[in-house]
């Protein structure tokens, strides 16, 4: 199991990962600012859930296999950012059909809080920050001495999630 020492280690090293923003980040504020507080929630919550996704293929390894292809991990990019792009699009569509009061009405009309659950779980999955952190990052407080590889990597990619779901629930709420 990962020692104490090491966890605190690496909760203050993950500490400029989990506060400064990037796409995930922006991702919610934008979602907070159309659709509210509850929106902005459930939006953090799916890029938190979707990070699971990465905790999960650290466990596994395949992060080592995305690591030693620059093409797989240039696909990972690549997807992110067509996915980001793909909303972005959206939120200025609905921008354009009415004033943003409209838009708020019509997406609570219409389930956008459950949606932004699911947006917000494939912009975590396709994090590329996200992604290096895991595969670059995380494997140095892994300590083969100190138990199984893959517990410690979902023990420290948990402890990884709950960080920065307290940065991205304040970024939320400010928002919001």
């Amino acid at each position: 199991m990962t020692s104490s020492g090491t966890l605190v280690a690496f909760m203050v090293a993950s500490l400029p990962l989990a506060c400064f923003p990037g796409q995930s980040v922006a991702f919610i504020v934008a979602q907070s600012l159309s659709g509210g507080r509850r929106t902005g929630i459930l939006a953090t919550l799916g890029v938190e859930t979707g990070y699971l996704v990465h905790v999960a293929a650290a466990a596994v390894g395949v992060s080592a296999i995305v690591a030693a292809s620059a093409t797989a991990f240039n696909v990972v990019k690549v997807l992110g950012a067509l996915w980001l792009g793909w909303l972005a699009i959206q939120s200025f569509r609905h921008q354009r059909a009415g004033t943003l009061g409209d838009t708020v009405r019509a997406q609570a009309e219409h389930g956008e809080p459950k949606q932004a659950y699911r947006s917000g779980l494939l912009v975590g999955s396709l994090n590329p920050k996200t992604a290096l952190f895991y595969l670059a990052f995380l494997p140095q407080f892994v300590r083969p001495h100190s138990g199984p590889i893959w517990l410690q990597s979902i023990t420290l990619g948990i402890c990884f999630i709950l960080l920065a779901m307290i940065f991205d629930l304040s970024w939320s709420l400010i928002a919001s």
